[in-house]
């Protein structure tokens, strides 16, 4: 499968937080279940999940959503940005 999910460096900082581990908690759901479902590789979920992606594709993030019964609000949040 192609990659989906990217851990490349990027410029400057962002300040997106990722809640997948919360959601899949909430939803009684393991990292390995939601690969299966997805056909999201495990490493591809593990960098997102673990806030080390830095891109995720639309298709990826609408998946993940499905399955989960999900929105990307609930995914995603975004940090304060301190120097304002």
């Amino acid at each position: 499968m192609r990659s989906k999910v990217s851990s490349e460096p990027e410029v400057g900082p962002h300040r997106i937080v990722c809640h997948l581990g919360e959601v899949l908690a909430e939803r009684g759901m393991t990292l390995t279940e939601l690969s299966e479902r997805t056909g999201i590789t495990m490493a591809n979920l593990s960098i997102l999940k673990t806030g080390k992606a830095r891109a995720i594709r639309f298709t990826t993030l609408t998946e993940i959503c499905d399955v989960l019964g999900a929105t990307p609000a609930e995914l995603f949040s975004i940090r304060p940005d301190t120097d304002a």
